[in-house]
């Protein structure tokens, strides 16, 4: 009976062992911290909205304890698919994903003047858009590398991939997260070693692109226009951004506790989702912002440093791709509640109400978890495979290298 049970230990503790293997701990730790205060926050939040809307103070934080549980469960699942299969699936997920946008046109389910959602509601197919982009994105980058400087192999089918995507999610219309699927796509195409002369191109057309936007959509004139007033004079912004400003100047330092901001309550827009850092800023004051973004700045480092110890250039993509991606959408949301940048309708991740973003950015994380989990298998990587990351992030400049572009074998990192 004893060996029985000694075997069934030392069985369990090799499982446990196995899955541990590799695993990024403060990266995990970090989740855990922001999801924990993205709910404590979103229950802050929403208990008023969630009454008046559902009829119950709880609705909407029950709602989001179920997604995270599920997200959760997928960041498990994913962390243990080895990324490299991705490349087999990728088609696939990517045909999928432009069916549900292309769905979401069909059915056009209106909410907030635009049609953005299925199934009542409950699900955005957009968010899922943006992750399989930056997963497609690498696949493709990644088996093209060695041809990324002709234009024909190059430039040309980027743009032809990035304008399918971006343009079924500006049909929505959502432009941020059409801008966010452009901008991911800029930045992946340059960590793979394109041409700095494809780079500058893509830039030019990236503004000319973004001027059209303005020019001839009503939602981008309304946004830039509210944007440079509020610019100019912050008492001609937005009502959202003056509302904004409001919690913010009352939150003060340390701000009025949690729970006990009333801007939330007398007429913030989209207080659970959409302003939430506004109603941090108000309960925790600056210092809660700052830890927030300490959180988030963690999250990005730790991500960077799994992309160094990525095994082959695919993981580099991988990592880096969707960590820029989570701290992009943070860096959006945030700024467009202090005024910095025009409105747009990014979620704050882990910490914003809604379903379809915890879940995609939880997958995410799952990915970046498994690449870590293979970092020590750098034997297999090809020379001629790596570009330097570090001309983008050098996280060794401490050593004295250099951060110009050059072929090497990835060194694992401290920290």
């Amino acid at each position: 009976m004893g060996s029985r049970t000694f075997v069934n230990d030392r069985f369990s503790f090799s499982i446990s062992r196995n899955l541990g293997r590799g695993l990024d701990v403060p990266l995990v730790l970090t989740v855990v911290g922001l999801s924990v205060f993205g709910l404590i926050m979103l229950y802050s939040a929403s208990f008023d909205f969630s009454f008046n809307e559902y009829g119950s103070p709880t609705y909407m934080f029950m709602r989001q304890l179920r997604w995270l549980g599920l997200g959760v469960l997928a960041a498990f699942v994913l962390s243990l698919f080895d990324y490299h299969i991705w490349r087999k699936l990728v088609v696939f997920a990517m045909l999928f994903t432009i069916a549900l946008l292309v769905a979401v046109l069909f059915i056009n389910e209106v909410r907030l003047g635009a049609a953005r959602t299925l199934v009542e509601g409950s699900y955005q197919p957009s968010e899922l858009a943006k992750l399989v982009a930056v997963i497609y994105l690498s696949v493709w980058l990644y088996s093209k590398r060695q041809s990324l400087h002709d234009v024909t192999f190059g430039l040309i089918p980027l743009g032809v991939i990035l304008g399918i995507i971006g343009g079924l999610i500006y049909r929505q219309p959502d432009i941020s997260a059409a801008g966010t699927v452009l901008i991911l796509g800029g930045l992946l195409f340059y960590l793979a070693g394109a041409d700095i002369k494809q780079i500058i191109l893509l830039l030019i057309l990236a503004l000319i692109m973004g001027w059209f936007v303005v020019q001839f959509s009503a939602t981008g004139r309304d946004r830039v226009g509210s944007f440079v007033a509020g610019f100019q004079d912050p008492t001609n912004a937005s009502y959202h951004v003056r509302r904004s400003f409001e919690a913010i100047i009352k939150g003060g330092v340390f701000g009025v506790g949690l729970g006990e901001a009333d801007t939330k309550l007398t007429g913030l827009p989209f207080a659970p989702t959409d302003s939430i850092f506004a109603v941090v800023a108000e309960e925790l004051g600056l210092f809660g912002s700052i830890l927030l973004m300490a959180l988030y700045g963690t999250l990005i480092w730790r991500g960077l440093v799994v992309a160094r110890r990525a095994p082959d250039m695919l993981g580099t993509l991988l990592a880096s791709g969707v960590i820029f991606w989570i701290g992009l959408e943070a860096l959006i949301n945030m700024a467009v509640m202090v005024g910095l940048m025009p409105f747009a309708g990014n979620a704050l991740p882990f910490i914003s109400a809604g379903g379809s973003n915890l879940v995609s950015t939880l997958c995410a994380i799952g990915i970046v978890l498994n690449i870590s989990r293979q970092s020590g298998e750098i034997s297999k990587v090809k020379e001629n495979e790596w570009r330097a990351f570090g001309a983008v992030i050098d996280l060794r400049r401490r050593d004295g290298r250099r951060s110009v572009s050059r072929a090497r074998r990835p060194q694992r990192a401290d920290g």
